[in-house]
């Protein structure tokens, strides 16, 4: 439900604990931005009490597709809707075949950083998904990307290959040292989708900077991803569909199967060591495919059961995952009013996150319950 009575009044008003600092503040918001308290205006409250946390961040995201390719803007419109209702107000775009930048132009949904397409292989990944490529045209398309993206690159760093029945890396060292040099070069990171364990040597020796999914990631490799600061976005719920993968390929692949099956049971203690090392985790659901829209909140809870706490769960759903993607993470004079009150505390109860009280997109209420 959205309340357009006060969004064009003036200066709005909150009272509440403002995360992640915990303090009792009043915020103002004006214009799309936090301000400072107003000496002479028109002030309307929006609400006084609660928690408030600056806007969550699915930082793993697929606006525009669905488990067949791309969609249309209604259908755009829909999962972008159902992001902000969740509290997402800053999502990553972590490839898309579908041209999302008319949302750019409405200021009543989420800001969306985009990688860009996929890149995969040849035959090496879902149909109608991303360009289908040979290695010795990898950096050419990382060129293309980095210009169509908004920072970053999205490779599928490993598939399942027929012929081997099972996953390998889709990339030869030397095609991934001089697309993610490149990328490098024109000021993009890359990230990789990665089920398994045998692409991630030649990925981290090539620079990459982000790991998605992440259930491959073996102890000898913690170091220099903590060393480096690369980032693991775990799309926790996304992993509950490994079993329903291995079932469906045991029949015609059985080591693909087994190896998927093996990779699901391994998944909570791997994730934990790599936090624990002190990798970098950030909240991701891996909506647009075979998952809807709308579940931050839900991956935001799973990151506990990888040991996280209940805070920092949370920081890796907004203000860490904030400025990690290089977006104001804070609620100072001068950041965008993007933010989600809660009733209690989301650090000491994190299922709160489900039920929004009010969501304020660059200074607008969007939902209020």
């Amino acid at each position: 439900m959205t309340d357009s009575a006060l969004t064009d009044r003036g200066v709005l008003r909150l009272v509440g604990t403002v995360l992640p600092a915990g303090e009792r503040q009043e915020l103002h918001l004006s214009g799309g931005l936090v301000v400072d308290r107003p000496t002479a205006a028109d002030v309307s409250t929006v609400h006084t009490g609660g928690w408030i946390v600056p806007g969550l961040v699915d930082a793993h995201c697929h606006i525009g597709l669905d488990q067949h390719g791309a969609v249309d803007r209604e259908t755009q419109e829909q999962q972008a809707i159902a992001d902000r209702e969740a509290g997402a107000l800053l999502v990553r775009d972590a490839g898309s075949a579908a041209d999302t930048r008319w949302i750019d132009d409405r200021e009543d949904l989420p800001k969306i950083i985009r990688a860009g397409r996929h890149i995969a292989r040849s035959k090496r990944y879902i149909r109608n998904y991303g360009w289908e490529i040979e290695p010795d045209e990898l950096v050419a398309y990382v060129e293309q990307e980095a210009r169509r993206g908004d920072g970053w690159v999205k490779l599928v760093g490993d598939w399942i290959d027929r012929d081997a029945g099972d996953l390998t890396a889709c990339w030869p060292a030397e095609a991934l040292d001089a697309a993610i040099a490149r990328a490098h070069d024109l000021g993009a990171r890359v990230t990789a989708h990665v089920f398994g364990e045998h692409a991630l040597p030649d990925l981290l020796a090539a620079g990459i900077d982000c790991i998605e999914h992440g259930t491959g990631v073996l102890p000898d490799m913690l170091g220099q991803l903590a060393g480096r600061g690369v980032a693991v976005v775990p799309t926790l719920i996304q992993l509950e569909n490994f079993p329903e993968y291995a079932d469906q390929a045991a029949a015609k692949f059985p080591v693909y199967s087994a190896h998927m099956r093996d990779l699901y049971d391994r998944r909570l203690e791997r994730l934990r060591d790599a936090y624990e090392a002190g990798v970098p985790v950030y909240a991701g659901t891996d909506a647009g495919g075979v998952l809807g829209h709308g579940l931050v909140a839900q991956e935001i809870q799973a990151l506990t059961s990888i040991g996280m706490s209940g805070e920092q769960a949370l920081a890796a759903g907004s203000w860490a995952a904030r400025d990690w993607l290089g977006v104001p993470s804070t609620l100072q004079p001068g950041d965008p009013a993007d933010l989600v009150v809660y009733d209690e505390d989301p650090r000491t109860n994190p299922a709160v996150l489900t039920h929004p009280r009010v969501i304020l997109l660059r200074g607008k209420v969007v939902f209020s319950a």
